[in-house]
């Protein structure tokens, strides 16, 4: 493979790296008081599920997430938070790639009428499945460093 400036797993890399830094930014700029104190997220998402058209989308909301809304605001913020250190660290980063790209299907499952959002999610889970079957931990990483998942 021929690239400029860096190498084709370098690149994989920086694409890995960016990946990492989205969700970190996207941790950072939730307000976590709201998701955590006064459940704001979690009530946005739940009306979101209420008018959804899929029946599918609108039972599992209520079975899995409905009856504990707050763990599920720690699980979300928390979730994006880890998958952001995991990745731009380059630890755990097939874990990290697979849990971002299943959270950002649920996410375009849950908002598929909001086109706003899709762009967003569409191309973070492109990336996170590039950036898996290309095997984006073999330079820049933690794993790399270490030995895992040679």
């Amino acid at each position: 493979m021929q690239t400029v400036w860096l190498s084709g797993a370098e690149w994989l890399a920086v694409l890995r790296i960016g990946l990492g830094l989205w969700w970190l930014e996207s941790w950072r700029h939730k307000d976590k008081k709201g998701w955590f104190e006064r459940g704001t997220g979690i009530a946005w998402a739940a009306d979101v599920a209420n008018k959804h058209r899929w029946t599918f989308v609108r039972s599992g909301f209520q079975q899995v997430v409905a009856p504990r809304p707050k763990v599920m605001a720690y699980v979300v913020v928390y979730a994006e938070l880890a998958l952001g250190l995991g990745l731009v660290s380059g630890f755990l980063t097939p874990v990290a790639l697979i849990g971002g790209l299943l959270l950002n299907l649920f996410y375009l499952v849950l908002m598929i009428h909001d086109w706003a959002e899709q762009g967003q999610n569409a191309m973070m889970a492109l990336i996170s499945l590039v950036a898996l079957l290309a095997m984006s931990w073999q330079t820049w990483s933690l794993d790399a460093a270490i030995g895992l998942f040679l």
